[in-house]
């Protein structure tokens, strides 16, 4: 087909453009536009083009002229290579005006991750309308106790607000959904947990369930979702020291699960609440009772689960440890020495979990009478197991009647009098249990990764400054289990050559703190705990694959 193309020649009028012609030969399809410079534009009927198109007499064989008419429409829709280029220039200026935004809120530094808010991913949901000057989007935090949100959002404000063409900043405040980072492998109940909390004295009568319930109240005061779990079957101390409505906890029949009690908005699971009481068994018993109540009691959402453990480091201990991944443990004790040897079996039971101890709390340091301050109980437990194990925050609490008593009311102490000193304590600790679980979480999330350029694994293990690499197929052939090597003999089953050099990992997923699942190409799922990846033959020189 042959067509009379018209090309724009100058500038034209506002009442009418002026054209020359040219004549081109092309085979094109039953919709073709008027374009500019010979370029030849389709669209999908003319009907959506701002003008039409009316043919003229035949002038030969397949030859038409094309006659443009105008509709009442601006000189920029002329064409719609104008409309594309002006749309470009927008989305251009819209991509530039997001870069602006973005670069301004990466000069707010997150304190615990020491990097800026856009690194850490905060940033969601920015809409900026630069014509307008309007700016609006979302900080989405890890939890939403977090101590200093007002702070983000008033900084947010003022940098973007700074922002020459910005007339109008709509920051909106959330917190991630609550998950842990490694929930593929939990109860399905416990998958819904972000943080677990062990507040563990291993000694008796040191004020370990007061710190415990008192806490998790000021993390609800803080603003997050907040669970207690009793785990004490032989003497349960929750049912003293709350007093929910609901004393007894419920089954659904259907699920077969537990619906927890609550009081003042806090989840609520003890052995106390079983109409029970407390319980004669022997410890096989026990672990079973604890398990069952833990896993199968319907949770929901939590941000926080505060776990009050049992006197001791036994089995009960160790099976609450390997039913949920601890997120972290707050160890109480008193000013004695004897609280300190046993806080100290503690300590290590947890270090062998690789359960990092963010806090120590010494119960009943002291009184003031007379303007003075008196340490009847001598002093020095506390500071010595921060010093001896490098636990970075120690909180003291007074000796105080009403601490005491309102154990004893049903009505947490930071409920009764949340301006009073102990409330002030508690507040300042539940302000360094946020942020150490902040900092926890993201460290394990990113302990192990796949880098995909470098075609190696990076390991950063938590609590550590070590950062090194590890050949995929090195980390595959060191597995040690079952599959791999005979529990019996030791035999090396998996051989050298069974693994390819080229095998690479599909996901790698944290387990707790102290080891990751790789699930490998092949299928195959390996458990590498940090110790066992430390110790293996790293790559001094990483391949940079471009």
């Amino acid at each position: 087909m042959r067509l009379k193309i018209f090309v724009q020649k100058t500038s034209p009028p506002s009442f009418l453009p002026q054209f020359h012609t040219q004549t081109c030969t092309k085979n094109v399809k039953k919709h073709t536009v008027v374009c500019t410079k010979m370029q030849l534009l389709r669209a999908p009927s003319s009907s959506a083009l701002p003008f039409h198109f009316s043919n003229s007499q035949p002038r030969g064989r397949n030859e038409r002229l094309a006659w443009v008419s105008f509709k009442d429409s601006a000189w920029s829709s002329i064409t719609p290579k104008a409309a594309s280029v002006q749309a470009s220039a927008s989305a251009v200026s819209s991509q530039t005006a997001e870069t602006d935004v973005l670069k301004s809120l990466s000069q707010i530094i997150d304190p615990d991750f020491g990097t800026d808010i856009v690194s850490c991913g905060f940033v969601k949901d920015l809409n900026v309308n630069k014509a307008l000057g309007e700016v609006s989007f979302r900080l989405e935090l890890t939890t939403p106790a977090c101590p200093i949100k007002d702070m983000f959002e008033k900084q947010a404000n003022e940098v973007v607000a700074a922002l020459p063409w910005v007339k109008t900043v709509s920051v909106t405040m959330s917190a991630r959904p609550a998950r842990p980072v490694y929930a593929g492998n939990l109860p399905e109940h416990l998958q819904t947990i972000s943080n677990v909390i062990a507040v563990s004295s291993c000694k008796g009568g040191v004020g370990k369930s007061t710190v415990a319930v008192n806490l998790a109240y000021t993390l609800a005061g803080m603003g997050a979702r907040v669970g207690i779990f009793d785990s004490d079957v032989y003497g349960p101390s929750l049912p003293t020291m709350v007093s929910p409505e609901n004393r007894l906890l419920e089954m659904n029949p259907e699920k077969q699960t537990i619906i927890p009690t609550e009081y003042l908005g806090v989840k609520l699971v003890s052995f106390g609440f079983a109409g029970q009481g407390r319980a004669i068994m022997r410890g096989p018993m026990v672990s079973g009772v604890i398990n069952q109540l833990l896993t199968t009691t319907e949770w929901g959402e939590l941000d926080y689960l505060v776990i009050d453990m049992p006197p001791g480091t036994g089995d009960i201990q160790l099976t609450l440890c390997q039913v949920v991944p601890l997120t972290a443990a707050v160890i109480v004790t008193t000013p004695q020495k004897l609280a300190f040897i046993d806080v100290a079996k503690g300590v290590r039971m947890f270090s062998k979990l690789k359960v990092p101890c963010v806090a120590v709390v010494e119960n009943m340091c002291h009184f003031d009478a007379d303007g003075k301050r008196y340490y009847p109980f001598g002093r020095g437990s506390g500071s010595q197991v921060v010093e001896q194990f490098g636990i970075p925050n120690l909180f003291e609490l007074p000796i105080r009647p009403t601490l005491s008593a309102s154990g004893d009311s049903g009505i947490p102490d930071v409920v009764a009098d949340p301006q009073g000193e102990v409330a002030r304590t508690f507040q300042e600790l539940g302000i360094c249990v946020v942020q150490q679980c902040a900092k926890i979480s993201q460290q394990v999330s990113t302990a192990v990764t796949y880098d995909k350029g470098m075609k190696a694994i990076r390991v950063k293990v938590p609590d550590s400054d070590e950062e090194f690499y590890l050949h995929p197929a090195t980390v595959r052939r060191n597995d040690r289990s079952a599959q791999s090597v005979d529990e019996w003999t030791g035999e090396q089953k998996l051989q050298y050559a069974d693994v390819p050099e080229d095998i690479e990992p599909e996901e790698i997923r944290p387990m707790g703190n102290y080891a990751v699942s790789i699930t490998w190409a092949d299928g195959f799922s390996q458990i590498a705990p940090y110790d066992q990846l430390q110790t293996m033959e790293r790559l001094v020189d990483v391949p940079l694959l471009i």
